[in-house]
This record gives structure tokens, C-alpha cells and sequence, in this order.
């Protein structure tokens, strides 16, 4: 082997040694910072679960991140590149959950979360800047908060009355399921495709393509499935923007909107109330029935109205 061969083999090892490093220091720099923002969180004490449970959560969650890291290293020894890369995510995203769980923590949030008078009670002390305050939690309700949204909407139906409600509501909730449908669509794609590979990524795009407008409008519809990570999830499809800005602002007028004025319209209490709720219950199942039975139709029908036009005509 000549001289450039041997220059070559050492650049070689070299980017090789380098890279190791980056992995391994970035996985231990992941769990460090997991470690610290979920320590101090729990310093905080802010709920009488924590304060009881302080010493058992805290060894918990030390014993789950140095679990995590002695995979990461063992699938990295290996070479097993999905699950390694898979777990170096589900670090980061423990990293995200413990700098929130600080931040509600530290801020006095976190208490607040724990019931409706509660919270209703927090936003209600901003005073004339309540309003901003609300709809800045609908919006984070959706992108990062572990809040349900019929929580959030019933502090606002106590705070604001029904229908100033679902308009806050709509445009916080509007605007979070945006920014949610734009992180799946830039950067849960390039996440995805840099575990698992692009060509098995697109390769299983391709195989539920066809259902995915259908099943992720129905999905957002109902009330049985988690809206906020629905919107993530919808940027990962093939589902195009203009589709899911009419979709979205559909679903959402009508879910914000039954939440807010329900109780108040249609009570429980009374037995028309009663009636009002089995009619509606019968007629969601029937659509639910019709969809089923004729998805592919509709499906069909609703990408020949929303697909991308091409550049050209």
C-alpha cells in the first residue's frame, strides 16, 4: 500500500473514531440533560404525589435514563442502527417532557393543572390579560402541554361563558394544530427517515396511502382518539396542506364548540337532554356505518379535490 493509501486509511479511521465520539457523547450529554431538568422538577415538590413519592420517582427515573443509555451503547456496539437511533429519540423527547415538567414546576403551573377550579382560579388572576393567557394555553395544550382539551375548554366555559369560549379556544387550539401538522410534516419526516430509512419510510407511506385523508378526518372527529397527536401523525402522511387546514378547521369548530355548549344546551339531567344525546349518538354511529362501508369512494372523491395541482398546467 502506497503513501495516499495509508493517508486515506488513517482519514478513514479518523471520520470513523470521530464519529463514534459524536454518538456516544451525545447520547450521555441526552441523558444528563434529562437527568438534571427532571431532578430539579422534582425538587420543586409542586404536588403532594411528588412530595410523597420524591425518593421512589427520582431513582425511577435515574434507573430508566441509565437503562436507556447502556441499550443506546449496546445496539451502537452492534450496529444496530434503528434501534439505537430510535432510543437516541426517545431521549430527546424525555429531554423536551423534563424541561416542561421543570418549567411547570418551577413556575407554579404544574399545581394549577391538577383541577378545573384550580386552573380557572390561575388564568382568571391575569386579570385583563386573562383572554391572552387562555388562548396561549390552547395553543400549547396542543404542541407540548399533557393537558386535555376538555379540560382546557371547561376552565374557559367557566371563565368567559360558551361562546367566548370555543372563539378563544378555536383560534389557541387553530393555531397549536398548525404548528403541530408543520413539525410532523418538516421535522417528524427527517426524524422518521434518519431511524428507519428513507426507502422503508416512503415504502410504508405508500402502502397506507389511499386511506390515510379518511381515516385521520374520522379519527379527529370522533372523540375517541388523542386530537393533538393526530395532528403530528397527519404531517407524517401524504395528506396535503389544504386538505388539513379545511379538515382541521371543521373538526375543530365542531369539537370545541359541542364541548363548550353541550352541558349547557343539552343537559343531562333532564329526559329530553337524555333523548337529544341517544339521537345523537345513534346518528354519529350510522355515519360512522356509511363512512366504513364506502370509504374508498369517499376517499377517492376527496383526493381528486384536494390533490397538489402540478407545476406546469
Amino acid at each position: 500500500m502506497g503513501k495516499n493509501g495509508n493517508l486515506k486509511l488513517s482519514r478513514l479511521n479518523s471520520k470513523k473514531a470521530i464519529s463514534i465520539a459524536v454518538n456516544v457523547l451525545s447520547a450521555v450529554f441526552f441523558v444528563l440533560l434529562a437527568f438534571v431538568f427532571f431532578a430539579y422538577g422534582l425538587k420543586e415538590r409542586s404536588l403532594a404525589f411528588i412530595d410523597r413519592y420524591h425518593d421512589y420517582l427520582f431513582w425511577s427515573i435515574v434507573g430508566i435514563l441509565f437503562s436507556l443509555l447502556v441499550l443506546y451503547l449496546v445496539f451502537f456496539a452492534l450496529n444496530k442502527q434503528v434501534v439505537y437511533r430510535f432510543i437516541l429519540c426517545a431521549l430527546i423527547c424525555l429531554d423536551l417532557v423534563a424541561v416542561v415538567f421543570y418549567a411547570l414546576s418551577a413556575t407554579g403551573v404544574l399545581v394549577n393543572l391538577t383541577s378545573v377550579e384550580k386552573l380557572r382560579e390561575y388564568i382568571s388572576s391575569f386579570g385583563a390579560a386573562a383572554v391572552i393567557i387562555f388562548i396561549a394555553f390552547q395553543f400549547l395544550q396542543v404542541v407540548i402541554l399533557p393537558v386535555p382539551g376538555s379540560v382546557s375548554v371547561g376552565v374557559g366555559v367557566a371563565l368567559f361563558g360558551p361562546l367566548r369560549c370555543s372563539i378563544f379556544s378555536f383560534i389557541g387550539i387553530m393555531a397549536g394544530s398548525v404548528v403541530a401538522f408543520a413539525l410532523g410534516r418538516w421535522v417528524g419526516y427527517k426524524a422518521v427517515c434518519w431511524v428507519v430509512g428513507k426507502d422503508d419510510l416512503d415504502k410504508w407511506l405508500k402502502k397506507l396511502k389511499g386511506k390515510d385523508y379518511l381515516l385521520l378526518s374520522i379519527m379527529f372527529l370522533l372523540p375517541l382518539f388523542p386530537d393533538d397527536v393526530l395532528c403530528f401523525i397527519a404531517g407524517l402522511s401524504s395528506m396535503t396542506w389544504g386538505y388539513y387546514l379545511i379538515m382541521i378547521t371543521v373538526t375543530r369548530l365542531i369539537s370545541v364548540s359541542v364541548t363548550s355548549f353541550s352541558l349547557q344546551l343539552i343537559p343531562f339531567t333532564t329526559w329530553w337532554g337524555i333523548m337529544i344525546w341517544v339521537i345523537i349518538a345513534v346518528l354519529v354511529g350510522f355515519a360512522f356505518w356509511f363512512v366504513c362501508k364506502y370509504s374508498n369512494k369517499i376517499d377517492r372523491f376527496i383526493k381528486d379535490k384536494f390533490k397538489p395541482k402540478k407545476k406546469g398546467n
